[in-house]
């Protein structure tokens, strides 16, 4: 049976595991979109079985528990898969103050990485006010 069709879950993490697959990040209540991640095997497996949202760092090579020592960390609400399982979206319940590393000025983090827009002239310009 096709994998647009199936009750079967089939992603597709490489015979090693390895093989990192893409997980879009949003807010379960507001729908915003937090972080663009990814995960393998292990990353996804220890997602489900902490429920909280855990990637593979691709900067660092290592498992990474979101908010693990920011304290920012990412409860898993539900976890969709798309109509080839060859991404994923994760409905989070963000559990501290942001979910971006990135800091405003007054040293919270962001609420999302996603905090900034590309304006007419191609600068970039907040989304939203930065707090003071």
């Amino acid at each position: 049976m096709a994998k647009e069709h199936t009750t079967q879950l089939l992603l597709d993490f490489g015979p090693d595991g390895r093989t990192l697959l893409p997980v879009v990040t949003q807010d379960a209540r507001t729908k915003d979109v937090l972080i663009l991640a990814f995960v393998n095997r292990e990353a996804f497996d220890e997602t489900r079985r902490s429920g909280f949202a855990t990637y593979w760092s691709r900067s660092r090579n290592e498992l990474w528990k979101k908010g693990l020592t920011s304290g920012d960390m990412l409860a898993v609400e539900e976890i969709r898969v798309n109509c080839e399982q060859n991404s994923l979206v994760y409905l989070v319940t963000p559990q501290g103050k942001g979910a971006c590393h990135a800091k405003q000025p007054d040293g919270a983090p962001y609420k999302s990485c996603y905090y900034r827009r590309i304006a007419a002239d191609g600068a970039l310009e907040p989304v939203e006010a930065p707090r003071r």
